[in-house]
């Protein structure tokens, strides 16, 4: 029989796609005396009753839910940087929603990588690992603006969410009335724009 714990560790599989070890670790079982030694014990056992995949060849071993992406997939590092911003928000504040590649049924719309809320703000974040043309980055962004444009947000949302891009470069883009964040990392953002803002 599955604990809170074992559930817990499953929907966030569900949810991330993959975690290694120590992001688990993170999530699970900092409260354990030896973090890693319980969360080696308990992913074993839900490995073994075929709960969890596993890929032994990665270091630290990386964890799937069943059934799973390909234990090679490209996609692994970019969801496991999902996860590690997860992580950089829960320092500060839990989110009260996290979406993972939120989809809006509609197709040749915005595709973005997380819906959440956080601080009582809604953000689309885009995680970006290589530097973007401007010619692809105006394309996403008009994207945005003919989502924004249409309805169908209204019927879940009161206000268009902000658009938050984590990213090592700073574009130059034309966003009004859309408010777009371009910061390196979640501490930068925190630092910069949230502490300083007065309903914070």
């Amino acid at each position: 029989m599955m604990n809170q714990r074992d559930k817990e560790i499953l929907e966030n599989l569900k949810k991330f796609r993959v975690l290694d070890r120590d992001q688990m670790i993170k999530l699970h079982f900092l409260k354990n005396k030896d973090s890693i030694q319980s969360c080696n014990k308990v992913m074993k056992r839900l490995v073994r009753d075929g709960l969890v995949a596993v890929d032994h060849s990665a270091r630290p071993y990386n964890y799937f839910p069943v059934p799973s992406i390909r234990k090679d997939s490209t996609k692994i590092p970019h969801y496991k940087e999902i996860a590690d911003f997860y992580l950089s928000l829960y320092a500060y504040k839990k989110p009260s929603e996290f979406e993972v590649e939120f989809k809006t049924g509609t197709k040749g719309s915005i595709e973005p990588d997380i819906f959440m809320r956080w601080y009582g703000t809604s953000f689309f974040v885009e995680i970006q690992r290589n530097v973007y043309t401007k010619k692809v980055m105006d394309a996403k962004m008009k994207r945005y603006m003919d989502y924004y444009k249409g309805d169908v947000w209204k019927e879940n949302l009161k206000f268009f969410p902000h658009i938050w891009i984590i990213t090592p470069h700073t574009y130059k883009i034309e966003s009004e009335p859309l408010k777009v964040y371009q910061t390196r990392n979640v501490c930068d953002f925190y630092e910069k724009i949230l502490k300083k803002s007065p309903s914070h």
